[in-house]
């Protein structure tokens, strides 16, 4: 589904500690007045202060492409929107890391702080029913999990939905812990101590069926790239049945959610 781009000023209503590893805060206001976002791994691009503080305003759609005011464009991330229709209200959860430019900012943000957000620009809906769902993925799309997994609690779709999910901490779990329903295998790493080998050994003893299922693989690019070559390799699954997003690259130490 292709959304009209817009940019929007957002202010803070309420930032808050929600688990051991994530920093909630809620956006409100008109300017959210016909914001849509109907895929559960939607993203939206978020822009934060440089640490001069420059002024910036939301650029501008033209038809020519987007203008961006004073040719200035500020440092920005990619999160996964929580956002609540009848209430007009947008929740961010922010996962909480050491030099985290986009956490730093959400621990420190207090009602009435600002910040320009763009889209989604797009969606891509995935159906709700199939029979059986693997999610794969580390801190940084537990977000967009959280997302999938309350709309299927929501319809009881609970059965044959297993998450693999690498973490740093066990604390990290209780972002989930009202979600227990589901099958939810957690996988701690060290990041010193890497097992790239952690989630393969556990889907060598997974089977995968043939036919109507879903598989989504998010997290950090090597690592996803390295899961989604094994599936295909073990599975050959349907590319249409299989959806795999980079969340971010180790190399550039820098996280998306």
């Amino acid at each position: 589904v292709r959304n009209e781009l817009h940019f929007r000023e957002i202010s803070v209503k309420s930032s808050e500690k929600i688990s051991a590893g994530f920093q909630r805060v809620i956006f409100a206001g008109p300017a959210l007045d016909g914001f849509v976002s109907k895929g559960f791994d939607d993203h939206i691009k978020m822009f934060f202060p440089d640490d001069n503080g420059t002024p910036f305003s939301p650029p501008k759609v033209t038809r020519d492409g987007i203008v961006w005011q004073d040719g200035y464009r500020p440092p920005s991330r990619d999160y996964t929107p929580l956002f609540d229709e009848a209430s007009n209200q947008l929740a961010i959860d922010f996962y909480i890391h050491q030099g985290g430019l986009a956490s730093a900012w959400a621990v420190a943000a207090r009602p009435g702080d600002s910040l320009v957000i763009g889209g989604p620009r797009g969606s891509m809906v995935i159906p709700e029913d199939y029979a059986s769902q693997l999610y794969i993925c580390d801190e940084s799309g537990m977000p967009a999990l959280r997302r999938r997994l309350e709309s299927l609690k929501k319809i009881n779709k609970i059965n044959n939905i297993t998450a693999l999910i690498t973490i740093t901490d066990h604390a990290y779990k209780d972002y989930l812990s009202h979600l227990s329903d589901f099958n939810l295998e957690w996988f701690i790493q060290d990041d010193n101590r890497r097992d790239e080998n952690i989630i393969r050994n556990r889907l060598r003893t997974l089977t995968l069926p043939k036919q109507d299922y879903f598989i989504w693989i998010t997290g950090e690019g090597d690592d996803v790239l390295m899961i989604n070559q094994y599936i295909e390799q073990q599975h050959a699954p349907d590319p249409e049945l299989l959806r795999t997003v980079a969340y971010w690259h180790r190399k550039e130490k820098k996280k998306n959610h």
